[in-house]
């Protein structure tokens, strides 16, 4: 009498549990040297604060906090982040915008180049804070100057890197698309463009940081909110944990912006072989 032989189905729990553990170990690992920088720079300030400065002028860091949980409460940190964060981003885009087409065309045409390098080669040079006391004699204390400076500080960097991203491709490519019957057109879009992908969003990464230098500047002198107008406060009635508030504000929403564009490149340009 043969015996019957039944195949049981194999449940696939365990392996979805042993996947599912060793992502969160990776998640750990990952995330554990940015927790392990982050808690060696609190501490050497709590440290600094307290043991060695010992200065009511340099609180430490639990004050700060407090401060900052008073002025969310108040509103008065959200309106003030809100402010130069909305400047920050209308600026840099519009920025952009304008020195990505004028980057392609300058490291595309010799004779563009000639045109327009006398141009971006010598304002360029012109810092932004200098540019401040125009900025606001042209369009006034509101929100157009401050506009305007952010896409002044970003559209050189911009341009340049876009530039030199056309500049550096090979001409062996061209050739190659030249031979397979390309035209311009095609030559331009699949083969220039996507070889300045990574000059282009580096020349934006550093622009966005110059952006929250020039913001803070900008607002020093003419804006009725913003964190430059925080500090300029703090300055005049001495009030030292709204300071440090606005220099952390700065620090968080610099490297929260910057992990933000560095996700947004791996998620959408990683096929240009950008290194994020």
């Amino acid at each position: 009498m043969s015996e019957a032989t039944r195949t049981l189905p194999v449940s696939d729990t365990g392996g979805a549990a042993g996947s599912s553990a060793s992502s969160i170990w990776q998640a750990i690992k990952n995330g554990f040297p940015y927790f392990l920088g982050f808690f060696s720079l609190f501490f050497i300030w709590h440290v600094v604060a307290v043991y060695v400065v010992a200065s009511v002028l340099f609180p430490p860091p639990y004050a700060v906090l407090l401060r900052a949980i008073e002025l969310l409460q108040d509103g008065v940190l959200v309106e003030n982040v809100g402010a130069s964060l909305q400047r920050i981003i209308i600026g840099f885009i519009a920025g952009s915008l304008i020195g990505i087409p004028i980057g392609l065309i300058i490291g595309s045409f010799p004779l563009a180049r000639k045109i327009l390098e006398p141009w971006t080669e010598s304002l360029r040079f012109i810092p932004s804070v200098a540019m401040i006391t125009i900025a606001v004699i042209w369009f006034g204390i509101g929100e157009p100057s401050k506009i305007f400076l952010i896409i002044y500080t970003t559209v050189f960097i911009v341009i340049l890197n876009t530039a030199a991203g056309v500049g550096a491709i090979s001409a062996n490519k061209i050739r190659a698309a030249q031979a397979l019957g390309a035209n311009s057109r095609q030559i331009f879009f699949l083969v220039a463009l996507p070889a300045t992908v990574p000059y282009i969003l580096t020349g934006m990464r550093i622009a966005m940081a110059n952006s929250f230098t020039t913001i803070v500047a900008a607002e020093l002198v003419a804006a009725n909110a913003g964190l430059g107008v925080m500090l300029w406060q703090g300055r005049m009635y001495m009030q030292i944990g709204d300071i440090f508030v606005a220099l952390v504000s700065l620090c968080i929403l610099g490297f929260t912006a910057d992990r933000l564009f560095r996700f947004g490149v791996a998620r959408f340009a990683g096929r240009y072989d950008v290194t994020p």
